[in-house]
């Protein structure tokens, strides 16, 4: 398969994943039924859910610029907040062009050499994928009785049990295999795992390290809100627990990846999440529109805004 087609493929593949995900929750709830949760929400908890996630965004603008000061970049905030917001609007459309996008803003307006400002990106990403890790082991550790009580009811204790130990024994095999082997997979994957490493340690050496680590808690805090908060605006969901919210969001953050922004699989993914804890499937399918879609909303319109006024911003600059 030649580069051209794979590159297509990548672009495609989630579109069409998405349009098919889209049509399946809609013949699990009809658009009528979705009307009339949307209908009856309570709009004023929406849109201070998406004041929480436009909070969140800001801080991940104003988060990246304490990356580039000690390579001797002082970036305007505006530019950095335009460059965020159209990172996200991009990557609707094609699945990780928006970092792309986002470096390539920088160089444009501010000269920061692409390598470097994408090495950034970069490195941001290995620190939030480091505290969702955190919340997935803090829900695992809250919520141990009721995931093990789930499997256990779901599936046999002992095929559970031998499953762990079969996984641990194949995992260190594996890791043995990697740092011994010589194969082109095996030095990705270590390179993949010494850049996850050298990530990590280099928040730490950072001027602003704390200021780095409180931004980047508090950008996973207005996430976590952001989905309560919206939850709280449908009536049916009143009373929601805990873990429904903390496992719906894990299983809602990680159906973005699946398709461009999470179209189609975000409302699947949180209904999966919430059927656990028994509730209906109506108000989890609609809760996972209008939370898809008020989120959405915000990105297209302050995405749009960035990409236009981006260039007006700095024209003195190119002058």
């Amino acid at each position: 398969m030649n580069q051209k087609i794979r590159r297509t493929l990548r672009i495609l593949l989630p579109l069409l994943l998405g349009v098919f995900l889209v049509w399946y929750s809609l013949s699990k709830v009809s658009v009528e039924e979705i009307w009339v949760y949307l209908q009856k929400s309570d709009y004023l908890w929406i849109i201070f859910g998406m004041f929480l996630g436009l909070l969140s965004h800001l801080s991940r603008a104003y988060r990246w610029r304490f990356q580039l000061e000690p390579m001797g970049y002082n970036i305007k905030f505006g530019n950095s907040i335009m460059a965020v917001f159209a990172t996200y609007l991009i990557n609707y459309t094609i699945p990780r062009a928006g970092e792309v996008a986002r470096a390539s803003i920088l160089t444009n307006y501010e000269d920061v050499p692409f390598e470097k400002g994408f090495g950034t990106i970069v490195a941001e990403r290995i620190a939030d994928l480091i505290v969702m890790l955190g919340i997935i082991l803090t829900t695992l550790f809250l919520q141990f009785d009721f995931i093990y009580g789930f499997f256990v009811e779901k599936f046999n204790p002992t095929k559970i049990i031998i499953g762990f130990i079969l996984l641990g024994v194949l995992g260190l095999f594996f890791f043995r295999f990697i740092k011994k082997s010589k194969s082109k997979f095996a030095l990705k994957i270590k390179h993949f795992i010494n850049g996850l490493i050298e990530g990590a340690l280099s928040v730490f050496k950072m001027k602003k390290k704390w200021a780095f680590v409180f931004h980047t808690l508090f950008i996973w805090a207005m996430y976590l809100l952001m989905f309560y908060v919206t939850s709280l605006a449908i009536e049916d969901l009143e009373g929601i627990s805990t873990g429904a919210i903390l496992i719906g969001f894990i299983s809602a953050s990680f159906s973005i990846a699946a398709t461009n922004g999470g179209i189609g699989s975000y409302p699947l993914a949180v209904y999966a999440a919430f059927s656990f804890f028994g509730i209906a499937q109506e108000p989890s399918i609609a809760f996972g529109w209008i939370m898809w879609a008020s989120q959405t909303l915000m990105i297209i319109v302050f995405g749009g805004i960035s990409l236009i006024y981006l260039p007006i911003y700095n024209r003195n600059s190119n002058i």
